[in-house]
């Protein structure tokens, strides 16, 4: 009587001589080759889930640490000799070859360069950040280290010459929403890796920090846009001088680069001086660009609390001059706008400029 057992995973008998012995149990050959895979290097078989290649190339773990390792940015399968490497094998992290050519051709572009936006989270409320850092040279190695931590699953980030710049670049964000720009985007990993370079920004002297405000952000219509613009060009105005302190900057420095419109007594007045003004877009608010307005005041930094609150006051102003009419706006006191502050990296920066509610408290050093 022909002898036979059992497959360990399906259960079913089998005569002795068709089933395949492996880590001691006994499978039928549907079974194995469901629950199991042969290492391409070395024919050793294992368990799938101890597959530490790929579906296309299954290996075992020992090959799989003499001989390979896996592109940082898209998880593809390389041979340790296939892989790249951003700054000539000294950055830790290896790519394919396509993820290498894509950051690459990141580098640090020329002024003008302005790819097609990707817009990150919910809008219609999108802001795009750039930020100035300088100090230790316009190198695409730097540049490429940079980009390597911001667009490490995405790209986020690119960078840019800026004549105004001595030995540095600029670093550009794609548009994104506020919660993005706080949860997805790496901003004190860059920051920290620009540091660690002898980067500066606050120090320098000649960085700015410049946030960009969809239009779409303030209103669905053009008319509407205007009306909620109007109001914010009212508000800096009126707030000048806590919007001075909070920048950062000196009112000598601002006329250069950020020049201020003079103050109107509406929104309105305001909105028809600022588009009779030639000044371009080295204004405070700047409104020459056809999608976005530019708040160009802030004074760079490479500090993150200080980033994270720029563009948390950025976003509170929206909320005012979009929630608000003319005179509700006009009425509004920098205490009633500051009472609205929920977010802690905002009041924690405003407590350290002395700007809110009498709380101040010591600050770190600005970089």
């Amino acid at each position: 009587m022909e002898r036979k057992s059992v497959c360990s995973i399906c259960g079913e008998q089998f005569p002795v001589d068709a089933l395949i012995s492996f880590a001691g149990e006994h499978f039928c050959e549907h079974c194995l080759n469901e629950e199991t895979i042969v290492c391409a290097d070395c024919g050793t078989r294992l368990w799938n889930d101890s597959n530490a290649g790929s579906d296309d190339h299954p290996l075992c773990q020992r090959c799989y640490d003499s001989s390979y390792t896996t592109c940082e940015r898209c998880g593809r399968l390389l041979l340790y000799d296939d892989a790249c490497y951003l700054n000539n094998g000294d950055e830790d992290y290896p790519y394919c070859e396509s993820c290498y050519q894509q950051l690459r051709r990141g580098g640090i572009h020329s002024y003008d360069y302005k790819p097609l936006p990707i817009f990150y989270g919910v809008g219609p409320r999108y802001f795009g950040v750039e930020l100035e850092i300088d100090g230790a040279g316009e190198y695409d190695s730097n540049a490429d280290k940079i980009l390597a931590i911001g667009n490490h699953d995405e790209p986020r980030v690119y960078c840019k010459h800026d004549g105004s710049l001595d030995e540095g670049f600029e670093i550009v964000s794609h548009p994104a929403t506020l919660d993005s720009h706080m949860h997805s985007f790496p901003w004190e990993q860059m920051m920290n890796a620009a540091v660690s370079m002898g980067y500066r920004s606050h120090q320098a002297t000649t960085c700015g920090l410049h946030v960009h405000i969809s239009r779409d952000a303030f209103g669905r219509t053009e008319q509407a846009q205007e009306a909620a613009i109007a109001r914010l060009l009212f508000f800096v105005e009126k707030h000048w001088n806590e919007l001075l302190k909070f920048s950062r900057r000196t009112n000598r420095q601002l006329e250069r680069w950020a020049a201020r419109y003079g103050y109107k007594d509406t929104p309105k007045e305001m909105m028809d001086h600022a588009k009779s003004y030639h000044y371009g877009r080295y204004t405070c608010v700047n409104l020459t660009n056809e999608d976005t307005v530019e708040i160009r005041i802030f004074r760079g930094t490479l500090k993150y609390n200080t980033l994270a609150a720029t563009i948390q006051l950025t976003d509170r102003l929206c909320d005012v001059v979009t929630c608000l009419n003319d005179e509700e706006l006009r009425a509004l006191s920098w205490s009633d706008f500051i009472a609205g502050v929920t977010e802690p990296e905002l009041i924690q920066y405003l407590k350290e400029r002395r700007l809110y509610l009498n709380e101040p408290v010591e600050s770190e050093v600005e970089l």
